[in-house]
């Protein structure tokens, strides 16, 4: 049996992403597990400690029973208190501890994925307690493991994999959240457009149009008259997005034409990860 088609191409990024993390991570030395990563307030034994709890959820197994200490102050919500508990329970892991823990489980989930006989619309659980698809159970393991593969590379000076095939279900992801930051989050005007020219290893022109009731929506046809078109390269487009880089720190990154008010509030509203 073969994993369903339309599941594939998650299937195969997420394999591509939890391999170069494997490999980026295969030869640190001690110390080097605890640099800082552009997660907030994690370091790279952390952040590997979250791929591997995430992988184990996907298997199937048992979350940790693990109290979680009082001085975590990063930790301010439900969300972030269900995600530290696989982290915090593995924090005082040597480097070959986790190296050994996160081979085996590559070699659980690769089992697991081609064994798979689940259709897409097959329930599966979901973080604090809830149920998603296993389409987008799947989708979002691949645009979590691509995001953090490059928060390790950045944490270690390794750049690179900034096409994978990751990259490009993280640019959707990311895609799909631009008109509410367009329309709502940043308040753009009714029956206006605004144009995001990207460029570098991944390539894209998308244009958030604005209706008169103030719903946005996102296509690839450009726009003869925005409001504002912001140009930038893809690495502080997903940078930006994913809460890893400040609006501040992109002034010098990100071409504003037109309305600079507006483009200074979609920027600063522009990360849509938690």
């Amino acid at each position: 049996m073969t994993v369903h088609p339309s599941l594939q191409t998650y299937a195969d990024a997420s394999t591509h992403s939890l391999e170069s993390i494997a490999e980026l991570v295969q030869p640190l030395v001690e110390g080097e597990w605890n640099r800082p990563t552009p997660c907030p307030a994690w370091s790279v034994r952390d952040l590997v400690s979250h791929v591997i709890g995430m992988e184990c959820e996907m298997l199937g197994d048992p979350r940790p029973i693990h109290t979680l200490p009082r001085d975590l102050y990063h930790v301010q919500s439900d969300f972030a208190r269900y995600m530290e508990m696989q982290v915090d329970v593995r924090r005082h892991h040597t480097a070959p501890e986790m190296t050994s823990e996160l081979e085996y489980t590559m070699i659980r989930r690769a089992r697991q994925l081609r064994n798979e006989t689940r259709g897409p619309d097959a329930v599966v659980r979901a973080p604090l307690g809830a149920e998603q698809t296993l389409e987008l159970a799947m989708r979002m393991r691949a645009f979590d493991l691509w995001v953090h593969e490059q928060d390790l590379r950045a944490a270690i000076g390794r750049p690179g994999n900034e096409d994978s095939p990751g990259a490009y279900i993280t640019r959707d992801c990311l895609l799909e959240a631009l008109p509410k930051t367009v329309a709502k989050d940043a308040g753009a005007p009714p029956n206006s457009a605004v144009v995001f020219d990207v460029h570098g290893p991944v390539e894209f022109l998308r244009t958030v149009r604005v209706d008169a009731d103030g719903r946005g929506t996102v296509d690839g046809a450009p726009s003869l008259g925005p409001v504002v078109t912001l140009a930038m390269d893809w690495e502080t487009y997903h940078r930006l997005a994913c809460g890893r880089m400040r609006a501040t720190a992109a002034v010098d990154r990100v071409k504003v034409d037109g309305d600079q008010d507006l483009a200074t509030a979609i920027l600063r509203e522009f990360a849509v990860t938690p």
